[in-house]
């Protein structure tokens, strides 16, 4: 299989820096052309599922301008130029909730839109967290720091309490690995 070849781009639009959007000249892999083909930058981000040594899953219950309510969500941000995805998760779990992790997992990554492009999730299990410092309160939304046990957290789960795709993947990755390898 051959894979599609951008032919030429424009800026349609260039906001601040989290989102451009491209117009793509495409060809299909059986010469076809295809014109606006509409393409949507956004940073990669991070999402974490940590665990503390007493095997509580670390959450938040927030508050998103896509969704009406609230949502459970892990620990989650934008990677930072030049920074690595686990430089990012292991800065954001700091962050968000002053805790730090002895051991990262990477559960994949994965384009958020593979024909569109907007960004991709890098997902990370941190396992043995513990509270080192205090969180750094910079997020728009209001957020309240969660402790879960693992039947909680897929109790949460299964009645749809992370309400952003992203954010129920992450569980939904780490909860595989942990039935599969456990905490070791």
């Amino acid at each position: 299989m051959k894979n599609w070849k951008t032919l030429s781009k424009e800026i349609l639009l260039k906001g601040d820096k989290f989102l451009t959007v491209e117009n793509h000249t495409i060809e299909l892999p059986d010469g076809r052309i295809i014109r606006n083909w509409p393409w949507v930058i956004t940073p990669d981000f991070v999402n974490v599922v940590a665990v503390t040594d007493d095997e509580r899953f670390v959450c938040f219950r927030q508050t998103k301008y896509a969704i009406e309510g609230t949502s459970l969500a892990p620990v989650g941000g934008y990677i930072d130029p030049g920074e690595s995805p686990v430089a990012a998760a292991q800065r954001e779990l700091s962050e968000e909730t002053g805790y730090t992790a002895s051991r990262w997992i990477e559960l994949g990554s994965f384009p958020v839109d593979a024909n569109r492009g907007c960004g991709t999730g890098h997902y990370f299990l941190a396992i043995g967290a513990r509270k080192t410092t205090d969180p750094v309160q910079d997020d728009l939304e209001e957020q309240e720091l969660q402790l879960l046990t693992r039947q909680d957290l897929e109790a949460a789960t299964e009645r749809g309490a992370f309400r952003i795709l992203p954010w129920a993947t992450a569980v939904l990755l780490a909860l595989r690995y942990i039935e599969k390898h456990g905490f070791a």
